[in-house]
Order: C-alpha cells, then sequence, then structure tokens
C-alpha cells in the first residue's frame, strides 16, 4: 500500500511543477520566470523539480520522453510483414495522440514556443530524434536495398513533415477539431506516395538487346553478310 501511494505522489507533484511552471510563464513571460519561482509556487524544493526535468526548457515538453519511449517499442514490436511505410505512419500518430489528449496545454506550449526562440531551438531537437527513430527503424528494414539509407531518410522526412503540417494546423486553430483527422489525412498523402516503391523490389537492370558478331572478308557480297545475319538470328 506505501508503494501504491508512492506512485501516487510523484505523478501529482510533477503535474504540479507543469502546472505552476506554466502559470507562470503565462503570467509574467517564460524568460521573466525561474526554477525558484516555479517550485515556490508548487509549493516543492528545488531538488523535487530536478527530479523531473534537467532544464527548466523539460518542463514545457514533459512528455515527449515517454513518446519517444512508446515509439521506440511501438517499431520495435514490427512483424517482418508489415509494412514499413504503414508502420512509422502508425507511429507517428502516436505523437498527435500525446498533443490531442491535452489542446489546452498543447496550444499553450505552442503559442509559448513561438515566442521564445530557444524553446524553438529545443523543440527542433525533440523533432530530429522522432525522425531519427522513424529513419533507424526503416533502414533497418531495408538494408538489403541499394536506396535503402536513402529511402529511409527521405520517408522518415516525409513523415515528420506531414505529421507537423497537420499538427500545426490544428494548434493554429487553437485546438479546435478533430485532430487525429487531420494528421490521418497528411499520413495518407505519404502512404500513397511511399507504399509501392518502399516495397517494390530494386528496379530491373536495363534490358539489353542481342548483339550478333559476324566475321567476315571485305570482299563477301552484302547479300551474303545479311544471309549470315539472318541465319544466326534464327530468321530466314
Amino acid at each position: 500500500m506505501g508503494t501504491a501511494s508512492s506512485n501516487t505522489t510523484k505523478p501529482a507533484m510533477r503535474d504540479s511543477l507543469i502546472a505552476a511552471a506554466f502559470q507562470l510563464f503565462l503570467e509574467r513571460g517564460y524568460e521573466q520566470t525561474t526554477v525558484d519561482d516555479i517550485v515556490t509556487l508548487a509549493g516543492v524544493g528545488r531538488r523535487s523539480f530536478f527530479r523531473y526535468f534537467p532544464s527548466k526548457e523539460d518542463v514545457v515538453f514533459p512528455d515527449h520522453e515517454q513518446c519517444l519511449a512508446d515509439m521506440t517499442r511501438f517499431l520495435a514490436a514490427s512483424a517482418d510483414s508489415d509494412d514499413p511505410v504503414v508502420r512509422v505512419c502508425d507511429a507517428a500518430r502516436l505523437v498527435m495522440r500525446m498533443y490531442a489528449e491535452n489542446p489546452t496545454f498543447s496550444v499553450q506550449r505552442y503559442r509559448l514556443t513561438r515566442e521564445v526562440a530557444g524553446l524553438r531551438t529545443y523543440e527542433l531537437s525533440v523533432v530530429w530524434r522522432y525522425e531519427k527513430t522513424l529513419g533507424d527503424y526503416l533502414r533497418t528494414r531495408w538494408a538489403d536495398r541499394r536506396d535503402g539509407t536513402l529511402r529511409a531518410n527521405v520517408v522518415a522526412a516525409a513523415v515528420v513533415a506531414a505529421h507537423n503540417h497537420a499538427l500545426r494546423h490544428w494548434l493554429r486553430s487553437g485546438g479546435e477539431g478533430d485532430a487525429l483527422a487531420e494528421v490521418d489525412g497528411a499520413l495518407e498523402f505519404v502512404r500513397s506516395t511511399w507504399t509501392a516503391g518502399g516495397q517494390a523490389t530494386e528496379a530491373p537492370a536495363e534490358e539489353t538487346e542481342d548483339v550478333v558478331v559476324v566475321i567476315t572478308k571485305r570482299s563477301t557480297p552484302m547479300w551474303r553478310v545479311v544471309r549470315e545475319v539472318e541465319s544466326s538470328l534464327g530468321e530466314g
């Protein structure tokens, strides 16, 4: 029973730190808010803050580490029969679901990130990690292709771009509408573009026409040369 109580307390403390941080960010501004301000409002000590968040930036993006771990496990559980492109599209949906679970928080974070250059840089590093996770999976699946690395990099980038296009559109609308429907439409574009190509075998080598070499004297009449060629080809 003591363990259950501890597990219940930890998420509550983490959530209270996030709530306190965003309240202060909205009231004072991100740059004007310190970690001391956050822990004072949350009623905890500095050590409690750093137990959950390595930096002030991390409290703005508290859910990405878990989502990256979920995505990694999801891809690792793939079967050989799974279409790689469909699988990475499904993995990207995990990220959109994370945002859609709390539209108010997601929209607040989006607006805050747009205002603070340092947070945009941090966000780009998170996006890169998602893209790398997808790319690593695809490179493994397409390791036997001559163009496997190129294809994996391009498809991973396309999935991330499509997801982020839908995500930004949803966030700019204030979190209104169906976020998952938005991302489904964007990812369907990627799937329809790449699925057939992703499963295709290597492009066949160009066909070569038969070549017949005839050795003859310069003085041989042309009609005899033609007959010898036809004979070699089984024609005539």
